[in-house]
């Protein structure tokens, strides 16, 4: 894993060395709290995020920029049980980017042993394969609006497994019609519960909604609920 921060752009790449401070067994956690899940085929259920610290990817859309490079480090067993502590049956693992912390790996397997319902939010950068099988990967294929396109890595849609999810991010008609291209090209709709969302702001969810009702596809709308239900700019919400 370490080896693809290589890959990690210059302008970015001091926010990354940021995890070369953090020591085995522990994590660089931004936020924990228990919200609600606004996005996915879990959304509207109670929720508690972790999220990690530090991104190797810079979206033009990105919600969460103040993940980048605040962090407090932390030591997995005390992230376990401070999620733990919340007493929810669901937990995800978002970011920043949380497969950048080879640590995540054992904490979503210490969440699943302690028989939570774990999800997965990962940008499709990394590989998937490490994750452990009982964890729901939320997996985001970046558009070309998102600046990040060329940094999907491909072979992860042969290691997702039926339960996982595949997310496209919609700023624009032309990142529309590359994700109908793409669902058609990898029969993802046939494969995977494929989610579509507008960037708040950008693209009216009326008009993905027309989009996708005329393309035809097996894909489901979502809406950023958290961001209706609280003010958008928002944190631990």
């Amino acid at each position: 894993m370490m080896d693809r921060m290589t890959a990690v752009p210059a302008s970015v790449a001091y926010r990354v060395a940021l995890l070369q401070t953090v020591q085995p067994g522990e994590l660089l956690i931004h936020e924990i709290y228990k919200s609600v899940q606004g996005e996915s085929t879990f959304a509207g259920l109670p929720c508690v995020f972790v999220r990690l610290a530090v991104c190797d990817s810079r979206c033009t859309w990105c919600d969460t920029p103040h993940a980048f490079n605040q962090g407090e480090r932390m030591p997995r067993a005390a992230v376990l049980a401070k999620a733990l502590a919340h007493d929810c049956p669901l937990v995800e693992i978002t970011g920043g980017e949380p497969l950048l912390q080879p640590e995540v790996f054992p904490l979503m397997s210490g969440l699943c042993d302690a028989g939570k319902t774990v999800l997965l939010e990962t940008s499709g950068a990394h590989d998937v394969g490490p994750v452990d099988p009982r964890v729901h990967v939320i997996m985001d294929l970046k558009c070309p609006d998102s600046g990040e396109c060329d940094r999907n890595f491909w072979p992860n849609l042969d290691r997702l497994k039926p339960t996982d999810q595949v997310k496209f991010v919609i700023a624009s008609r032309r990142d529309w019609d590359w994700t109908v291209a793409v669902v058609r090209e990898h029969r993802l709709d046939e494969r995977f519960a494929v989610l579509v969302g507008a960037v708040f702001g950008s693209v009216h969810p009326r008009e993905l909604a027309d989009w996708l009702l005329a393309s035809g596809l097996n894909l489901r709308l979502q809406l950023q609920m958290h961001k209706y239900i609280w003010d958008p700019a928002a944190r631990g919400v």
